[in-house]
Formats: structure tokens, sequence, C-alpha cells
């Protein structure tokens, strides 16, 4: 059963698009909510997304031989980030994480909680841990840095450079958007994100991405610990060789209507629409300041200062990952 958030039926909601249904795309003017969530003000409903709770004593011990970041003495409330990866390397789940002291609490993407708790299942083995799927219990809300919004008493808080992430009660949710709001659309918050060159799972990734090529490497990769699932090509890019494609930053021509979608091609401007394909655009945002902007996944070996062609949209980029 598809998902849909209570605070869609406040005033002028909007529903949200793929990867995002169920909350609010936004709620009537999407230039003001950027500029209140960059200020500091208001919440994002991000209710849609998984959370996955992990239990018992060996947690922490456990999650660092299957993640990428290292967690065996994860202080209390400290939050970080980190992926699980194929056999091979490839980016499979981004984990959003904080542990509260005897529980460590997880959100996801939308709707990709039933796998990843599938993958932990299948590795328990003796270890004395409990995966629960807590989405139908508890909601994330997102407070913007800035924010003066006080956290229920007794909610797990995830507190990032970024904002506080709020594990909440559902039935919190809309007493809470009620005393904190106005409630934002999930929009404005992935505008913000494409300006701060942050990836995410399932838009910044296909089947074959690995960390190094979306710059994970340090924030969600500790490069000093092993024994995870595709450890060893992290080492082997990293030690040896140069991952084949990078994640950059495009300034879009603000005098086209539309923006280029997840896919659109990326070709060099010199050659036209009819040129070689040398990547794709991955997300792609209005933002309230710079205009027209997007993340794109492109060839290692494209020019630094290539001017590019998102579709028929001329963009001019900045880089993200070194080549």
């Amino acid at each position: 059963m598809s998902y849909k958030s209570p605070l869609l039926s406040l005033p002028g909601a909007v529903p949200a698009e793929a990867p995002d249904e169920g909350v609010a795309a936004h709620y009537g003017d999407l230039f003001r909510e950027q500029r209140t969530l960059a200020d500091g003000g208001g919440l994002v409903d991000l209710s849609h997304r998984g959370v996955v709770t992990v239990s018992g004593e060996d947690r922490l011990s456990w999650l660092h031989l299957l993640i990428t970041q290292h967690v065996s003495e994860l202080e209390p409330h400290r939050a970080t980030e980190a992926l699980i990866l194929s056999a091979h390397g490839h980016i499979e789940h981004a984990l959003y994480l904080v542990d509260d002291g005897a529980t460590t609490w997880i959100h996801v993407e939308p709707g990709t909680q039933g796998e990843l708790i599938a993958y932990l299942e299948s590795m328990k083995f003796f270890y004395r841990v409990e995966v629960a799927d807590a989405t139908d219990e508890y909601a994330v809300v997102h407070l913007p840095a800035g924010s003066i919004a006080d956290a229920p008493e007794g909610v797990v808080v995830r507190e990032t450079p970024h904002g506080r992430d709020l594990f909440l009660p559902r039935a919190e949710l809309e007493p809470f958007a009620a005393a904190h709001g106005p409630v934002i659309g999930v929009l404005a918050l992935e505008a913000l994100r494409v300006e701060a060159h942050r990836p995410r799972v399932g838009l910044e990734t296909d089947h074959r991405t690995i960390p190094h090529e979306l710059g994970w490497i340090g924030t969600a990769v500790h490069l000093q610990k092993g024994c995870y699932r595709g450890q060893e090509t992290v080492a082997r890019v990293h030690n040896l060789g140069k991952p084949p494609r990078r994640l950059v930053f495009l300034h879009l021509d603000g005098s086209e209507v539309h923006l280029p979608g997840h896919g659109t091609p990326i070709r060099l401007a010199a050659d036209g629409e009819e040129g070689r394909q040398l990547g794709f655009v991955t997300t792609s945002a209005r933002h309230h300041e710079l205009g027209p902007i997007a993340l794109a996944l492109v060839k290692r070996n494209v020019p630094v200062d290539a001017e590019l062609l998102a579709g028929d949209t001329a963009a001019a980029q900045e880089v993200v990952v070194e080549p």
C-alpha cells in the first residue's frame, strides 16, 4: 500500500514525484520555502523514508563488519553516515545513523528498508542483535541548521552540519508540524542538497557506482578499516587507480523553461546534441539564488573546463570530485 503523509492535507500541498511520493514537493511557493529553510526556519516532512533500528549489545561491533564506516566505538548521539556495498564495491544502500546508547537508529531511501533488513538478517549469525523495521512507528522530520525548534523529550535526534533529523513517533507528526512550522516541501531540501554537492542513492547512483565517484570517501567510507563487503574495490581504487566517473556540479542555462530530468545525457557543447554521451544528469533543481542547477555523473576524462550540454541545455561545470 502506498504511503501518504497526513501533512499532504495542509493548504497548498503539491504531492512529490518519485522517489519522494507520499510527501509534499512544495506548499505553493518553492523559492520562499527554500529561503526559509536556508535561514534555519521551518521543517521538512521526510516521513516517507524508511526507518530501521538495530538493538542488542553486539550492534555496533556487528554493524562495523558490514558497513563502510567505523562504528565499533561510535559515541552515543554522534551522527554518521555509511554505505553498504555489493561484493564488487557498487553502492547498494546509504545509511544515515545515530546510536542513542541502547539502539542504533537508521533512516534510508523510501521503500528500501525491506531489502536492507533482509540483508542484515542474513548476516546475524551468532551476534546478539535485533533488527527491526520501525517505519510504521516513526517518521523522519528534518530541521535545518540554525533551527531553534526543540525536539520533544525522548525523541532520538541525528544532528549534522546540515541540520537535525528527528525520529518522531508518527502520532506526534501533525502536532509537531503545527507547533514548529511552516512545513516545507522536499524540493526545497533537494535544491539545497544539490547546492551542497551531496549525493543521494538512486539519483546520483546506478548499478555500477562506486563511492569514489561521488565524493563519499571520507564522509561515508572509512579508509582505515576493512572487513566489509566490497572493501577490496574501495582499497584498490583508492591506492592504485582512479574512478571511471566523477560527480560534477552544473550551472544550467537560465533561459531554458524546462529542467533536464534524471538520466538526461551529458555531451560536450562543442559536439552538439549529436555528440558522444559522456554522462548523465542525476538531479536538477531551481535554486532561489543560483537559478537552475544540477548534479551529473560524467566520465573522468571530461576536461574540467569544458562547456557541456545537458540534453539541449547549456551547462557550465564545477568540479566536485577531482579527476
